[in-house]
């Protein structure tokens, strides 16, 4: 029986982003469904090659053409490349003669503009890049904002934070541009990164979270969520199918099938919704203000007493307003901040019970215990357990 030819192929991507990782891994995905063959090359930094790229003497690319370089490199490569990138509004943006696998940069924002309609903002901004040369997709996410905002007839609020010489100075900056702009207010960053840089003005500057300005961000990146001081919305690229796209079209190239789509734009798969976004009108300022502190320090293990000190009121008072507003208590409010925290925690599959529980302010692993069977009528590891039941059927699907 004759074996099957080993194809050596490379993947130009920077695989410090959340989305080259992604895409990768579709790409292992697809390989590992197939009975194909494949020697992957892939290099902590592959722009010191990029001169000598178009005569690399392998089998087949696939690349991130979101980089100019990348695509000028690769204009005269003797092997077949498939390109992964983001989408353009004016076709003649789009590389020619080259199989393309866009994330849709219009659905992104869409999606995220969608979902702040949604929780009942009327009044939207958007924060980009600083250099939209050398990033097209945020451009391009800036024009989806552009068109969205003059077809629904809404300011068009950008800021892409360009001018700042040290932290210090972007900061104020953003905070600056967030006290001018009207409140409530829903606004999309281009990525999460860019979103989690937000709420950190809106702790300096002591803006409520979500219930002045609510925050999505886009790429669902692990690193950023973690990083945050306030759990991160975000829309969730489909990475992973652009991976799986990518490789099914260079397999087909390497078989000398005919493609009968070279250019193929992936749809976002959802939105992680959580606190950054979740957008509830309240009336009240000192219920504001009191979320606003619970939000930041539930984990930390506050207690109702403490909130009533920093809002200034008694507790009889402050349970009263939160009553009228929330129909809830103060201890209810802290705990569902906790229990938010707990189950994002899990969902990550990358701690034990006993840290989740240790990491969100419960006193003990038994308490942890009693609020899952409680609220969601299941043990912590059987949550734990249908999440990644879900992602695996997901995966699959």
């Amino acid at each position: 029986m004759k074996c099957p030819k080993t194809h050596r192929i490379a993947l130009l991507f920077d695989a410090n982003q959340a989305f080259a990782r992604e895409v990768i891994g579709g790409i292992a995905a697809y390989l590992s469904s197939r009975r194909t063959s494949w020697e992957l090359f892939i290099e902590d930094d592959f722009r010191v090659r990029l001169s000598s790229l178009a005569r690399w003497q392998g089998d087949g690319i696939i690349a991130h053409f979101d980089d100019p370089a990348v695509a000028a490199a690769l204009a005269d490569s003797r092997v077949p490349v498939v390109a992964v990138g983001g989408s353009y509004a004016n076709e003649a943006d789009y590389p020619a003669n080259v199989p393309y696998v866009a994330t849709d940069n219009f659905k992104l924002v869409n999606l995220a503009y969608t979902h702040l309609i949604d929780v009942g903002l009327r009044q939207f901004a958007l924060f980009s890049l600083p250099d939209g040369t050398r990033h097209p997709w945020a451009l391009e996410r800036e024009k989806a904002f552009r068109f969205l905002m003059q077809r629904d007839k809404f300011d068009v609020e950008i800021l892409r934070g360009e001018g700042a010489c040290n932290w210090e100075e972007d900061v104020a900056q953003q905070v600056r541009w967030l006290q001018s702009l009207p409140k409530p207010i829903g606004i999309i960053a281009a990525t999460d990164a860019r979103a989690r840089q937000l709420l950190q003005a809106c702790q300096f500057a002591n803006i409520a979270v979500p219930e002045q300005v609510a925050i999505i961000g886009i790429d669902n990146d692990p690193l950023a969520r973690m990083l945050s001081c306030i759990p991160l919305s975000s829309v969730i690229q489909g990475s992973n199918e652009i991976g799986r796209t990518a490789a099914r079209m260079l397999h087909q190239l390497l078989e000398g099938t005919y493609l009968e789509c070279s250019r193929i734009l992936v749809p976002p798969a959802g939105i992680n919704v959580l606190t950054s976004s979740s957008h509830q009108p309240v009336k009240n300022p000192r219920v504001m203000r009191a979320r606003h502190f619970i939000r930041q320090y539930a984990c930390q293990g506050i207690k109702g007493d403490q909130v009533a000190d920093y809002v200034g009121v008694s507790r009889s008072t402050l349970e009263t307003y939160f009553q009228q507003e929330l129909a809830c208590s103060v201890h209810d409010e802290i705990l569902r901040f906790k229990l938010d925290a707990a189950t994002a925690l899990l969902a990550e599959g990358d701690c034990s019970v006993a840290e989740v529980a240790q990491r969100c302010g419960f006193t003990s692993m038994q308490y942890l215990f009693a609020v899952f069977k409680r609220e969601l009528g299941c043990s912590p590891r059987e949550y734990q357990q249908r999440v990644a039941s879900r992602q695996e059927a997901a995966l699959q699907a």
